[in-house]
C-alpha cells in the first residue's frame, strides 16, 4: 500500500503518459496505472482526507467508509481487468479515455461532498463518450453523440438539484446529508440524474444503443463504471425509497422480452444489464440492511460476470468480426477456452450455486420475502428465469453451440484470455467463498446463502427454466432472432428528434434566414441605398442548436423549481 496518495491521481498521470508514448512503454504504464491507484486506495484511512478549496467551497476529495471503499475497490479491479483485456489495442485515445473514465468513477464514489461528486459525474460522461468515438466510424460518432446528450442531461439535472438543495440551506457534505427525502427541494432532480445513469425505464435506451456500438474492448469499460456509479449514488442517498421498488421491478421485467428477440448478442447483454441493475434498485428501495447488502454485493458481482460475458463476446467479435447470433455458432471447437470462460459467466449471471451471482441475488430476493413483498418475490423469480434464458443459455448457445457457421476462428490474444480467466476465477472464488465479499459490505452480514431451501429453490428454477427453453426450441415456438434493428422506447426519442429537426430546420430555420435577409439585405438597401445585396446566410441546422436548447431547458427547469 501507498499512504498519502490520492487514488485518482495515478489515473490522470497514466492517461496523459499513455497518450504521449507508444509501444511497450504505453502497455506498461496502462497496466501499472490501476495497480498504483489500488495501492493508494489500500493506504487510505477511513474518514475524510484530502481537503481542498475550490472557488470558495471547502471540498473533501475523500470520505472513506465501507460503502465507498467497496465500490472504489471494485472499480480498481475492473480497471486492471479492462486494461489487461485491451492491452493489444493501438488506439491512444481509447486507452487514455478508459483510464480517465475509471479514475472518474473512483473520484465519484470517494467524494466527500456534492461538488466533488458532480465533477466526477461530469468527467464520467465526457471520458466515456470518447471511448465510443474511438471506434472511429460514422455510426459510432452518431451513437456517441446521442449517448453524450443523455449524460449531459444527467449532469444538468444533478447540477440543478444541487443548486436548489444548497439554496434551500442543505449541506454539501455527504457525511451530513444522510438519506435524502424526495419531498425536499432539489432532491427529485438529483434522483432523476442518478436514474438516467442507472437506466431507469424510459431513460435506459442509451445503454442498448451505446454498448453494442463501441469496440470489443471499449464495451468492457463502459459496462463497468457508469451504471455502477449510479447504483452507488442510489445506495448512498436513497436507501428505503419506496418508489425505487416499483422502478427496479419494472427494470427486471421488461428487458427480458427484448432480449429474447434480439439478434445482436452484445445488445442482448445490454438488456441483461438493465435487468440486473433492476435487482440492485429493488434492494436499495427495500432499504433493509440485508437488502442494501444484497444490492451492493450484486453490483460487485455484476461487474465481474457481466464483464466476463462482454469480454467473451468481444473475443468472438475480435476473431470473427461478427456478433449476431444468426451469423455465429459452432465456435466451441475452435475457441474452447473462450467457450469455457463464457460458460462461467453464464453460470454466474444465472445464479447457479457456487457461482458469484447466487450469493448476492438470493440475498435481495430473501430480503423482499422477509419484508412481506410476496408479489415482488414472484416477479424477481420470473426475472431470474428470464436471465437464465437470454444470458445463461442464449449467449453461449448461439455463439458457440448452435449450427456450425463455418467461420474461420481461433483463440483471441493471450492478454484477452488472461483477463477473462481472472474474471472467471473471481466469479468462482466469490461463489464458493462469499464471506470474502460479505466482510466488505456496509452492514454486518448474518445471511447464509447455502441453505437447503435456497439451493433447492434455485436449482428447481434453473431446471424448469432450462426445460422450457428446450421445449420451445424443439417445438419451433421459440421467438426468432430478428435480423433488423429492434427499437423500444428510443423509437419516441428518434421520432421526436426528427420532428425537432424539422421544426428547427424549417419554421425556425427558414424564419431565421428570412429575418437575416431582411436585416442584412433589405434594411441596408432601403435605408442606405446599397446597390449590391449581402448574400443570405444559410439556415441553422438543428444539430447546431440542440446543445443550446438543452441548456435553455435546464435553466427553465431550475427557475420553475426555484420559483414554485
Amino acid at each position: 500500500m501507498i499512504e498519502g496518495l490520492y487514488p485518482v491521481l495515478p489515473f490522470v498521470v497514466g492517461a496523459i503518459l499513455c497518450f504521449l508514448v507508444g509501444g511497450i512503454a504505453r502497455k506498461v504504464i496502462a497496466i501499472a496505472t490501476p495497480v498504483v491507484g489500488l495501492l493508494g486506495l489500500l493506504g487510505l484511512p477511513y474518514g475524510t482526507s484530502f481537503p481542498v478549496s475550490f472557488f470558495g467551497f471547502d471540498l473533501i476529495l475523500v470520505d472513506l467508509d465501507k460503502l465507498s471503499y467497496l465500490f472504489a475497490l471494485l472499480f480498481h479491479i475492473a480497471g486492471i481487468i479492462g486494461v489487461l483485456y485491451a492491452l493489444h489495442i493501438k488506439s491512444r485515445v481509447e486507452t487514455s479515455a478508459a483510464l480517465l473514465y475509471a479514475g472518474s468513477a473512483v473520484a465519484t464514489v470517494l467524494a466527500g461532498d456534492l461538488v466533488t461528486l458532480f465533477i466526477g459525474w461530469e468527467m464520467l460522461a465526457l471520458t466515456s463518450a470518447f471511448i465510443v468515438w474511438a471506434r472511429d466510424s460514422e455510426k459510432a460518432l452518431a451513437i456517441g453523440s446521442r449517448y453524450l446528450v443523455f449524460q449531459v442531461l444527467s449532469g444538468l439535472s444533478l447540477l440543478a438539484g444541487l443548486l436548489i438543495h444548497h439554496q434551500a440551506g442543505g449541506s454539501l457534505m455527504i457525511s451530513e446529508l444522510g438519506v435524502l427525502d424526495l419531498a425536499s427541494p432539489g432532491v427529485p432532480w438529483i434522483l432523476l440524474a442518478f436514474g438516467v445513469k442507472a437506466g431507469f425505464p424510459m431513460l435506459h435506451t442509451w445503454i442498448v444503443d451505446t454498448y453494442p456500438a463501441a469496440s470489443a474492448t471499449g464495451t468492457v469499460f463502459l459496462s463497468a463504471f457508469t451504471t455502477k456509479t449510479a447504483v452507488y449514488a442510489l445506495a448512498r442517498f436513497f436507501p428505503g425509497t419506496e418508489e425505487l421498488v416499483t422502478i427496479g421491478a419494472v427494470m427486471t421485467f421488461f428487458p427480458i422480452f427484448y432480449a429474447v428477440i434480439e439478434n445482436d448478442l452484445r445488445k442482448v447483454l445490454s438488456y441483461s444489464m438493465i435487468n440486473q441493475i433492476g435487482f440492485m434498485v429493488v434492494g436499495i428501495g427495500i432499504g433493509t440492511e440485508m437488502a442494501v447488502n444484497g444490492a451492493v454485493s450484486h453490483a460487485f458481482n455484476d461487474v465481474l460476470f457481466k464483464g466476463l460475458l462482454f469480454m467473451s463476446m468481444g473475443a468472438v467479435m475480435h476473431v470473427t468480426g461478427k456478433t449476431r447470433g444468426t451469423d455465429l455458432g459452432g465456435l466451441w471447437r475452435k475457441m474452447p477456452i473462450t467457450t469455457v470462460l463464457c460458460l462461467v459467466g453464464a453460470a454466474s449471471i444465472s445464479a447457479v450455486p457456487l457461482f458469484s451471482g447466487f450469493v448476492s441475488k438470493s440475498m435481495i430476493m430473501s430480503a423482499a420475502l422477509y419484508e412481506g413483498h410476496v408479489w415482488l418475490w414472484f416477479l424477481l423469480l420470473f426475472a431470474s428465469a428470464g436471465v437464465l434464458e437470454h444470458a445463461g443459455i442464449k449467449i453461449p448457445y448461439f455463439a458457440f453451440f448452435a449450427h456450425d457457421s463455418k467461420l474461420e476462428a481461433k483463440e483471441p490474444p493471450v492478454n484477452m484470455l488472461l483477463a477473462m480467466a481472472i474474471g472467471a476465477a473471481l466469479c468462482i472464488f466469490i461463489g464458493c467463498n462469499p464471506g470474502w465479499l460479505y466482510g466488505m459490505l456496509p452492514f454486518t452480514v448474518t445471511y447464509e446463502p447455502f441453505t437447503t431451501s435456497h439451493v433447492l429453490t434455485q436449482l428447481q428454477l434453473l431446471l424448469f427454466a432450462s426445460l422450457s427453453v428446450v421445449v420451445l426450441m424443439k417445438t419451433g415456438t421459440y421467438p426468432p432472432e430478428l435480423v433488423r434493428e429492434n427499437l423500444d422506447f428510443d423509437f419516441f426519442y428518434r421520432k421526436g428528434g426528427r420532428i425537432l429537426g424539422w421544426i428547427v430546420d424549417n419554421p425556425i430555420g427558414r424564419g431565421a434566414a428570412r429575418l437575416s435577409r431582411f436585416i442584412l439585405d433589405e434594411v441596408p438597401a432601403k435605408v442606405l441605398g446599397l446597390v449590391q445585396k449581402i448574400p443570405a446566410h444559410p439556415p441553422v441546422h438543428w444539430q447546431m442548436v440542440l446543445p443550446g436548447l438543452l441548456l435553455l431547458l435546464a435553466l427553465l427547469a431550475f427557475l420553475l423549481a426555484n420559483l414554485f
